[in-house]
């Protein structure tokens, strides 16, 4: 395990935290059994992805040909995979919002459907973004049947066609060579452009590669393409024609923040970084039981893709609780979290008390406490912004008991704020909320000046 620097710990450890909320176990599993069992629509369903297409529409409009195509991409979707490969943003990890990213191309024979045809997902806007849920739909230059969503369009950084083994279960296994895992640490490689320093993450010994996979793509026998580094940065570059075994030779050149050669295509943001996979493998930050089963068995020689992700532990059990000079504990009975060491007509007595005097027991304090502010609220919280619900209520379930009530407190308003903000994903996927427009923004937890970086702010 090597030393890491401060950018790039950051940077790890905002995709430990993605790793560890935005794609649960059971949701992968979940969606694998229905997804083996040839039922793709379901397998959406279980990772929270709504169908937008029709395939007997598709047929009408483009031919037979491109739907049977489609839809035999449909049936190989892993879309958890999918979900785990999308693009976020910081500070959070949460899905990068209003994006439109084609997964694959097709081009209808001769059946007036015009050009080409996109299988694409759409993320909402960020208003609507409660529940983190994915639109997936095909896309064929109209706006018929995309709503109100800001980007119909796909992006062009922002593009998995020429990275099917990042949802296409079929393809899984090319991960492995695609993400550069099959060869050494780069660790004290010499970098083309002294510009681009191997600690910011970017996959610089891919590249020359990578570019010319998007070139023949595009139809070009060679040529430049653009790297995109962030919100401001450009580099062109061009892979030279007599690469040499290692890392492939390249020319790099500034270019500038905004233009820099808006004709040249433009090397996926896929390819431009180090999977955040790989990089958390070689800093020793995650085990591969952790990661899902398809990447693991990419990146892990001896993993198997059916080996189920490991699902973290439960409650703690009972807890002591210093109270009167001795040690006492609670813990759930009856699903109710209440203090063991306190028979039923002491607590009641101490409750009356409490009601006068203003002074409750120590156990008590502690029980009411849990209940309005529990020491498992960052977790819920993390669970219910990436659209986790029934993670976030068993964490609750299992610290509280399934039978206990919520007073006011900041437990309380989470739950519900959770529950009010899914209304503006409702209203954003029936069209009757316009763009930017909807129920109330999401309230910020932090003060503006804490943030390390800005919500909408890449940290790939």
């Amino acid at each position: 395990m090597r030393s890491l620097t401060v950018n790039e710990d950051s940077r790890l450890s905002l995709w430990l935290h993605v790793r560890e909320f935005a794609v649960p176990p059971p949701m992968i599993e979940s969606a694998t059994a229905r997804r083996t069992a040839g039922d793709w629509a379901g397998a959406c369903a279980a990772a929270h992805v709504d169908v937008d297409l029709d395939l007997r529409s598709a047929a009408r409009a483009h031919g037979r040909e491109l739907a049977a195509r489609v839809r035999a991409d449909l049936r190989h979707l892993a879309p958890d995979l999918l979900r785990w490969h999308m693009p976020r943003i910081a500070p959070d990890g949460l899905l990068r919002p209003g994006l439109t990213v084609s997964l694959a191309r097709y081009h209808p024979a001769s059946h007036g459907g015009g050009g080409t045809v996109h299988l694409v997902v759409r993320t909402p806007p960020a208003w609507a973004d409660a529940g983190q849920r994915i639109g997936l739909a095909l896309w064929d230059g109209s706006r018929s049947g995309v709503g109100a969503h800001p980007h119909p369009r796909p992006h062009r950084c922002f593009r998995l066609d020429l990275h099917r083994h990042l949802w296409d279960a079929r393809r899984a296994g090319e991960l492995r060579a695609r993400s550069g895992a099959d060869r050494p640490s780069d660790d004290g490689r010499p970098v083309p452009d002294p510009d681009v320093p191997p600690e910011r993450g970017c996959a610089v010994d891919r590249w020359a590669a990578e570019a010319r996979i998007l070139l023949r793509e595009e139809g070009r026998a060679g040529g430049a393409v653009v790297v995109r580094l962030g919100g401001r940065r450009r580099l062109v570059l061009e892979p030279e024609t007599d690469g040499t075994p290692g890392l492939p030779a390249m020319r790099i050149t500034t270019a500038p923040a905004r233009g820099g050669g808006p004709a040249l295509p433009v090397l996926p943001d896929a390819a431009t970084w180090v999977l955040p996979d790989l990089a958390l493998l070689r800093a020793g930050l995650i085990e591969a039981d952790r990661l899902h089963p398809l990447v693991a068995s990419a990146l892990v020689p001896g993993r198997s893709p059916s080996d189920a992700p490991r699902v973290p532990g439960g409650g703690t059990g009972q807890r002591l609780v210093e109270c009167r000079g001795a040690r006492h504990r609670i813990g759930l009975v009856n699903g109710v979290l209440v203090a063991l060491d306190h028979d039923p007509a002491e607590i009641h007595r101490e409750k009356l008390l409490a009601a006068l005097t203003g002074t409750p027991l120590p156990c008590l304090r502690v029980i009411d406490e849990e209940h309005r502010d529990p020491e498992c609220l960052a977790d819920v919280r993390a669970r219910l912004d990436h659209g986790d619900a029934t993670g976030a209520l068993t964490a609750v379930e299992d610290l509280l008991g399934s039978g206990a009530p919520l007073p006011e407190g900041t437990l309380r308003d989470e739950l519900e704020t959770a529950v009010l903000r899914r209304i503006a994903y409702g209203l954003f996927r029936t069209g009757l909320a316009g763009v930017g427009q909807g129920p109330a923004p999401r309230p910020d937890r932090r003060p503006s000046g804490s943030r390390a970086r800005p919500r909408h702010t890449m940290f790939r």
